[in-house]
């Protein structure tokens, strides 16, 4: 791709060659094969093919699928999708009682407040328009009452 430097010439380096050495195996002596009997004979099956041949063999069991499960009434998706809606309507029966509750107590906060203004207003009422005997202090009974330019003299 891209031009040799004419000043610059590739440095020589001996390569090293390996050849892998193959193992010859050692010579194993083949364990003997004994003949097993099978529990139970099996039955030889001939069949006879339309062009005269006879095919002749064992017979092998087909293979039992497995059973299938019994489908239920109902399907699992319509299923989940009742439990979701259970789920939802609970949480919304959550909400609204807690919504509930919260207006109550904002209720309750509210009367205790008024409760409170209202017997702090009527102790205020009763200090302010009691009779004047009952506070402490000096009585003056005055006899002549002299006004002089709208001034009182006593």
């Amino acid at each position: 791709m891209y031009p040799e430097h004419p000043a610059h010439t590739p440095a020589v380096r001996d390569v090293d060659v390996h050849h892998p050495t193959p193992i010859t195996p050692t010579a194993a002596v083949p364990a003997p094969l004994v003949p097993v009997q099978p529990a139970a004979l099996p039955s030889v099956a001939s069949i006879v093919l339309p062009d005269g041949r006879v095919i002749t063999g064992y017979a092998i069991n087909p293979v039992q699928p497995e059973p299938v499960a019994a489908k239920p009434a109902v399907s699992r998706t319509a299923v989940n999708a009742v439990l979701g809606g259970v789920g939802f309507l609970a949480v919304c029966g959550g909400l609204l009682l807690l919504t509930t509750f919260i207006a109550a107590l904002t209720a309750l906060i509210t009367q205790l407040i008024i409760l409170a203004a209202v017997i702090f207003g009527g102790w205020i009422a009763v200090q302010i328009f009691s009779a004047s005997s009952h506070r402490g202090g000096t009585t003056v009974n005055i006899r002549k009452a002299v006004i002089k330019r709208n001034h009182f003299h006593g």
